[in-house]
């Protein structure tokens, strides 16, 4: 009988984070961001997560002899920070790439919300962090995973033409009905996609509530065990990978539960740990899944209303992507790097008014006091940012200015050859005029 499948997967993202930006900075000083925060945040993140948590998965992984296995997806906006401020990070990730037990999935580059408008942005953005993933890491991705895991058919189907076969998503609740999370399913819209789905409960039991757990590898397992009773392939782990040492401090334990966990696992024998390709080559889908209405791994309600459910994150969502179609006529590096960055999901999720069930969380991650004060920043930004971009179009403007000249000089050339076909007449009536003059000349003297 084979084992089922553990797929551990760590979501890798760091926010480009926005200076405090003045109103009497509209129009005079364009550099947005906190070079400052981001250097200090990241390189406290690298200590503290990254780079031990790097070296563990690769001690468990030599140790394991290539049964311990795990996934990735790191966004394009952290790669940046990684090469510019800590490059030992980007090293480490190399290692486990080059033990061929980590699989690097496809996202979009600025950890944007492009897929749930811009069908273009959204592919631009793909294609753009898989060029990012093959150059820095030597591996093609080949799997999926969308920003904050969002899906719907539509989504799922753009996906599919991008020319993945397998997308990662949540095992939402309110779409799943009797459904277990712990099996392969496929798009019911198309049906060549693969969906591995969130098993929430036991991913939170450990990005969220381990400290109050008193979680050992041993009871985990068991409580895997459990889950997959009355049948199950695949326990899908979903987490941020800042879970460990940043959000669950090391004084938790969450570094020894890691350490113990592949041991236990592997001890047992019920289960063996598989990569997203691995896991949709090992088992077959048992149903399709209906996603009408757009997804996501954040609140309760797993729908997008983190980031788009009050009026100030559609304001500023409208406004940013309003200028899509204007930067499709510019060719401005600069510009199109800040425009990819504004878009980052986490501009919008610090507006967010949510004050009851998940108000906390929302709290832990916003570096705003309000989410007003971070809607009136980003949109002192994004003024200064459409301010730019206007004046970039009225060179435009300025340098295909003499396309309507053609046509000024086309009457010009007409009307001679209308003059010529009067000719005839003015040319009789010339002479009499000038007869008048002379007789006129006289009296004035």
């Amino acid at each position: 009988m084979a084992k089922k499948s553990i797929c551990l997967y760590f979501q890798v993202h760091q926010p480009t984070r926005l200076r405090l930006y003045r109103f009497f900075d509209i129009g005079k000083d364009s550099h947005y961001y906190d070079d400052f925060a981001n250097r200090t945040i990241l390189r406290r993140i690298a200590q503290k997560c990254y780079l031990p948590m790097n070296a563990l998965l690769l001690d468990q992984i030599n140790k394991h002899k290539g049964e311990f296995k795990v996934a990735f997806s790191i966004s394009g906006s952290a790669i940046e920070q990684f090469d510019r401020y800590a490059p030992e990070v980007l090293d480490s990730f190399r290692r486990l790439a080059e033990t061929g037990c980590v699989e690097f999935l496809c996202e979009t580059y600025y950890h944007s919300l492009a897929s749930l408008v811009s069908p273009a942005e959204f592919k631009h953005q793909v294609m753009k962090h898989k060029a990012a993933i093959e150059q820095y890491f030597g591996v093609t991705p080949v799997a999926f995973r969308n920003t904050e895991l969002i899906y719907s058919n539509t989504i799922g189907e753009e996906v599919y033409d991008m020319g993945f076969s397998t997308m990662l998503t949540e095992g939402a609740r309110h779409i799943m009905g009797w459904k277990s999370p712990n099996f392969v399913y496929k798009d019911e819209t198309q049906p060549k996609l693969r969906l591995l789905l969130r098993n929430y409960t036991l991913s939170d039991d450990i990005s969220f509530r381990f400290a109050g757990n008193d979680l050992s590898g041993e009871k985990f397992v068991d409580w895997m065990k459990a889950a997959v009773n009355d049948g199950g392939d695949v326990i899908n782990l979903f987490m941020d990978y800042e879970t460990f040492g940043e959000h669950q401090n090391a004084q938790t334990g969450i570094f020894d539960f890691m350490s113990f966990l592949p041991d236990a696992v592997l001890a047992d024998g019920t289960f063996a740990f598989n990569t997203p390709t691995e896991v949709v080559k090992k088992h077959k889908p048992v149903a399709e899944i209906d996603v009408p209405e757009t997804i996501s791994w954040a609140d309760e309600e797993r729908d997008v209303t983190a980031w788009l459910g009050n009026e100030l994150q559609q304001d500023a969502f409208n406004k940013l992507y309003e200028q899509y179609e204007k930067l499709s006529l510019i060719n401005d590096v600069a510009l199109w790097n800040d425009f990819g960055h504004l878009q980052e999901s986490d501009h919008f999720y610090y507006m967010c008014t949510k004050f009851f069930s998940d108000g906390e969380v929302h709290k832990y991650f916003n570096p705003y006091d309000t989410p007003y004060e971070a809607f009136i920043n980003y949109m002192n930004v994004l003024s200064d940012f459409i301010i730019r971009v206007n004046d970039e179009i009225s060179v435009l403007d300025a340098n295909f200015a003499p396309r309507t000249e053609p046509k000024a000089e086309k009457k010009a050339v007409k009307a001679p050859a209308k003059k010529a076909a009067k000719a005839p007449a003015k040319a009789a009536a010339k002479p009499a005029a000038k007869k008048t003059a002379t007789k006129a000349a006289p009296k004035k003297k």
